[in-house]
């Protein structure tokens, strides 16, 4: 039996899922929170609604409707995707295959206000650790970031390179430091070097030589997923087709993640294409 694997809690993979699980279409939407919707106090410009609902509200009943199609949520944070005999999904505790994977946890967080960082952009600083590991082959490179996604891809750079150390930029460690990491907590003041990534500058005045830098700062957001598999993006969007389809067979997204108007609407209409598109899919294929 087919199944999908949704990527986000929101609106668009709430809507994605309502659409597989009704099909029959095994189904597990993976969240790890509510994302940019549970910032906003109450929504007074979707439709059906006369009066402002809370945003809690709201995502609380569209879950609660994505269950009772059949849908199967988890609280969990995803840390990686990749290729297995089938696409694979990494969280936090365990593994999971999928035929189809819809990425839908809204827009890529902002890069943090490090100077360098922006200006050093694939020249050393770089996003994903899957993608690039290769440059750095026997090379000291650091990761930047405190939690699980962090130290998943120190883990993914680890066997490629020469050194990684995990730069917390003085935000406490709350992801587990793989074996042979090195653990740096002090405050970083820039990323330097001549052109390219030289060294990460401290503001104790001390610094520390490296060829490159992995931005994982927070959680793993959809255009970090989707890079790892290889899927077309520019800037911070997804590039889809009308189907939501990314350029990876089996890989869709909805959305913020997709650029355009960050509206509720907008997130339904795109899950609701995703998860329509991939019963089409299936049902091709019997």
């Amino acid at each position: 039996m087919s199944n999908v694997i949704i990527i986000g809690s929101g609106p668009a993979g709430i809507s994605a899922a309502l659409y597989t699980a009704r099909a029959g279409v095994e189904t597990l939407v993976i969240g790890g929170g509510a994302g940019a919707l549970a910032k906003a106090d109450k929504i007074e410009n979707y439709y059906g609604f006369a009066e402002p609902v809370a945003a809690k509200d709201l995502l609380a009943a569209g879950i609660a409707q994505a269950k009772h199609a059949g849908a199967e949520v988890l609280e969990d944070e995803v840390v990686g995707i990749g290729f297995g005999t089938k696409l694979t999904v990494s969280t936090r505790s365990r593994e999971y295959e999928a035929d189809y994977v819809v990425l839908a946890t809204g827009a890529s967080r902002s890069t943090p206000p490090i100077p360098g960082l922006r200006e050093l952009e694939g020249h050393g600083v770089s996003y994903c650790a899957v993608c690039d590991a290769f440059f750095y082959r026997g090379k000291d490179v650091a990761v930047l970031g405190s939690g699980e996604y962090a130290m998943h891809e120190a883990a993914e750079l680890l066997p490629v390179v020469g050194s990684v150390t995990v730069l917390t930029n003085g935000a406490p460690l709350t992801g587990v430091l793989p074996e042979g990491a090195r653990l740096d907590t002090r405050k970083i003041s820039a990323f330097a070097g001549d052109g390219v990534v030289e060294r990460a500058e401290f503001g104790d005045g001390e610094s520390l030589p490296i060829s490159g830098v992995f931005v994982a700062v927070g959680v793993a957001g959809s255009t970090d997923l989707a890079k790892k598999l290889g899927a077309a993006t520019e800037g911070t969007r997804i590039l889809v087709d009308e189907k939501m389809a990314t350029n990876v067979p089996g890989l869709y997204a909805a959305g913020d993640c997709t650029g355009g108007m960050l509206q509720i609407a907008k997130a339904v209409y795109q899950g609701a294409q995703a998860g329509t598109s991939i019963v089409a899919e299936i049902r091709k294929k019997k």
